[in-house]
């Protein structure tokens, strides 16, 4: 983000002005800032009429604050500043690059940025890398230098907070989200308003989240769910739901895995935007289109395992992802057999289904897959189970409180064999050559489904719910 840009929000009676700049200005000099506002329609001598300028509600005077419990409050309205990776990141809530922090329980909202912040520290070099990949390089090994390890950063926990209305991200972290755990949270709203823009903006904006896990969060109304940029390695992202996202639900940019992507359900019209190499989906439901691009033009880091150290810097040529257990479902037969670009760069493929990987350098580990009404399997992908005819129709109902999953399923799905998913079998992605096991280096086992019951360890159902039955089955899925 560059130019002049609103750094306030304007409230009246709790809510935002869609349109700030139609409505007031300020004049700042030496001395004063003068803002003038009109109202129309509303006294503000009898409405309520906030203008912010605070940078943040709850915010560290330096990193190192370890070990801090945040628990049960309402935190609104903060001026947050852009935050991009490679400088100081701000949030209405941060953890100002510290260890051990406990976000819990709290309403976090209407932040002009963003509204957590487990990112990186400030310095001289902030806002000077020029939006280069080597200038992000550098930042690396300057974190590194001032503490960027295992026993010093990250290991944070968020969970069962409801975070909305931030304009640039839900929750943002470069470098210091790593060994943390996200969970059970709600995230909605995130830059709907559009006022600016930036290549930072998702419910969930991580760089380096390693050793990281994301699990059971709702992620609906973003411009992109969750978007994992740069060294997504050791990271799980499991039991999520994802729906009504205009962009991707899911971005994994510029990471050579390992990383799991298992359980969730993504329900927008671009459920997987793919620009690494290493990850691992397992029992998902796609019901968008997967797109995968290659990115020679920038080399990215690699690690050894559990650590921050950097092991190598190469690019991604693509391919080189597994695939095992999910299920995806078209728009009808048509799209089975329409190739198309998602834009003028012939490099991107999108559409339903893995046959989108057919052209990558690499090729895909595979097993299990479904596709359905017009999904399209990898061009060398066995034991799958194709019916281009059959509508799942899946519907998204929200009753009260609580939203519904309703899908119909074929005895087809149902009988198809399928192998449980494990390290073992999953192997090591080629770049890093580090196994899919768990942050503590114990092995993996996707043994439990998206709901937490236990999945049937010889032949388990494909997709996220091991409760499949033949014809419409209703699931909570929150």
């Amino acid at each position: 983000m560059s130019g002049i840009r609103t750094v306030c929000l304007v409230f009246k009676s709790g809510n935002p002005v869609s349109t700030p700049g139609a409505l007031w200005f300020a004049k700042v000099d030496d001395a004063n800032t003068t803002i003038w506002a009109q109202f129309p329609g509303v006294d503000p001598n009898k409405q309520l009429v906030e203008i912010n300028v605070r940078r943040s509600v709850f915010y560290p005077d330096r990193p190192g604050r370890n070990y801090i419990t945040v628990r049960g409050f309402i935190m609104r309205h903060a001026a947050t500043p852009w935050a991009p990776p490679t400088a100081e990141q701000v949030g209405l809530i941060g953890t100002h690059w510290s260890k051990g922090w406990i976000i819990e329980n709290n309403v976090i909202s209407h932040s002009v940025c963003s509204g957590i912040s487990l990112g990186k520290y400030g310095d001289q070099y902030d806002n000077t890398s020029a939006n280069t990949a080597e200038g992000y390089v550098k930042t690396i090994e300057r974190a590194l230098a001032n503490g960027w390890n295992r026993d010093t950063i990250g290991h944070h926990i968020v969970r069962n907070n409801t975070i909305s209305h931030c304009e640039q991200a839900g929750i943002v972290g470069s470098l210091g989200a790593a060994f943390s755990t996200v969970s059970d949270n709600t995230i909605h709203h995130v830059h709907v308003r559009r006022l600016f823009s930036g290549a930072e903006m998702a419910g969930i904006k991580f760089h380096a989240a390693i050793d990281t896990t994301i699990r059971g969060n709702h992620i609906y109304q973003t411009c992109l769910g969750l978007w994992l940029d740069w060294m997504a390695q050791g990271t799980r992202v499991t039991r999520n739901l994802f729906h009504d996202n205009s962009g991707q639900d899911l971005f994994v940019e510029v990471n050579h895995g390992p990383f799991l992507v298992d359980n969730n359900i993504f329900l927008s019209p671009v459920s997987l935007l793919d620009m690494s190499e290493g990850g691992a989906y397992a029992h998902n439901l796609f019901a968008g289109r997967i797109i995968s691009r290659p990115e020679l033009g920038r080399k990215t880091p690699w690690h050894p395992a559990h650590s921050t150290v950097v092991a190598g810097l190469t690019n991604i040529h693509g391919g080189d992802d597994r695939f095992f257990n999910n299920i995806f479902i078209g728009k009808g037969r048509a799209t089975a057999t329409t190739e198309q670009s998602v834009s003028k760069d012939p490099q991107w493929t999108g559409g339903y289904g893995l046959w989108v990987y057919d052209w990558r350098e690499f090729p895909l580990m595979t097993g299990g897959n479904v596709y359905l009404n017009g999904a399209r399997p990898w061009k060398n992908e066995q034991d799958t189970v194709v019916l281009n005819e059959f509508d799942p129709n899946p519907a998204l109902v929200q009753r009260g409180g609580r939203f519904e999953l309703e899908i119909t399923m074929d005895k087809a799905v149902l009988r198809s064999q399928v192998s449980r998913v494990t390290s073992a079998l999953l192997g090591k992605p080629r770049v890093s050559n580090v196994p899919y096991v768990a942050p503590d280096d114990s092995p993996l086992a996707i043994d439990i489904d998206y709901s937490g019951k236990a999945r049937n360890a010889t032949n388990p159902h494909p997709g996220p719910f091991e409760a499949l039955r033949h014809g419409r089955t209703t699931a909570r899925v929150w």
